[in-house]
């Protein structure tokens, strides 16, 4: 047991020190932190969907309507109790590395270096956690609406892309942003990153209208879905060709290498999507290729909010403060 502790002891003073003492680079890793952690619960309430456990805890905030932890109930089975109930302790999770978030960028200011815009955009991640909880209740309340669900997953994309907007600027400085491409081509990033939430909108309205409800009490879009699917594939070709434009448009004018790797890997990620979503679609939409392209979905957005900030600086970011003025004593620790 001692052994264990020793061993514990590092990667406990460490974590500490991340948010407690923290520097540019921890802050960063606390952001990078809060990406992973909101896509990562986008694709397993997509695997509640998929296991028909959407309503596997048929209240809100109990489970069920005397017990706050899976119960019995002769309506859902108890796998399906347990992958919902799962779900929500995730949250907590989320909620963890929100808090980690503020604190980092609160605690980033303990030698006179603090920056306002980091706490304001660490700030979005307990709010944002928050307002997504109230709005699961929306959803159960609802049973399964899709337009609930819909906006579920919208507000996690805005969640992700408040992560990533913090963990861009906690790597640069906070002077005025300067343009590092022609101006057309950051404007032509700007209407990509429309055009893909466009499609992450689209591809919601498929998902609604789709087979996969998250339980046989859920209600469904009625639109016909091969016009949907026809819809969601035309924006799809769209986003890839602006991308491609993108991409042409950085190599011609010898722009910056870093935002020319971006778009390259942004393209590369929306063609290895468009190839999950023609295989679902032709093998009638497996729950796991589904999930699949939920992540991948996720992925495109990261990636495109990722292109738009390498085409702009605002200068290296603030020096860290010395160690000798982070250090904790030892009686701190």
């Amino acid at each position: 047991m001692t052994r264990l502790v020793d061993r514990l002891r590092p990667a406990a003073i460490a974590f500490y020190r991340s948010f407690w003492f923290s520097t540019a680079d921890t802050m960063r890793r606390w952001a990078l932190a809060a990406i992973v952690v909101n896509v990562g619960i986008t694709v397993t309430g997509a695997a509640v969907r998929l296991t028909g456990s959407g309503l596997g805890c048929p209240t809100w905030p109990k489970c069920t309507s005397d017990s706050f932890v899976p119960a019995r109930v002769d309506t859902h089975a108890p796998v399906n109790m347990a992958i919902e109930f799962s779900n929500r302790l995730l949250t907590f999770l989320v909620l963890a590395v929100a808090a980690g978030c503020l604190l980092a960028a609160i605690r980033l200011g303990r030698s006179g270096q603090g920056r306002p815009v980091l706490i304001r955009l660490a700030a979005l991640q307990p709010i944002g956690v928050v307002v997504q909880a109230l709005w699961g209740g929306v959803v159960v309340h609802s049973v399964l609406n899709p337009v609930t669900v819909s906006v579920h997953f919208l507000l996690s994309m805005g969640m992700v892309a408040a992560a990533f907007t913090l963990y861009a600027r906690s790597g640069e400085g906070d002077a005025p942003s300067q343009r590092l491409v022609h101006r057309d081509i950051r404007t032509l990033g700007f209407f990509l990153t429309a055009a893909v939430f466009v499609l992450l909108m689209v591809g919601v309205v498929v998902t609604g209208t789709g087979p996969h409800s998250g339980d046989q009490a859920a209600s469904r879009f009625g639109f016909d879905i091969e016009s949907v699917v026809r819809l969601h594939t035309d924006v799809v070709w769209i986003v890839v060709g602006m991308t491609f434009a993108l991409l042409f448009s950085l190599h011609v004018t010898d722009s910056p290498g870093r935002a020319r790797r971006g778009a390259l890997v942004l393209l590369g990620v929306e063609l290895l999507q468009g190839v999950i979503g023609y295989v679902q679609y032709f093998l009638a939409v497996p729950a796991f290729l589904v999930g699949l392209h939920v992540l991948g979905a996720a992925l495109v957005w990261v990636a495109t909010l990722r292109v738009v900030f390498l085409m702009r600086s605002r200068g290296p970011r603030p020096a860290s403060p010395s160690p000798e003025r982070v250090e904790p004593s030892a009686a701190t620790v």
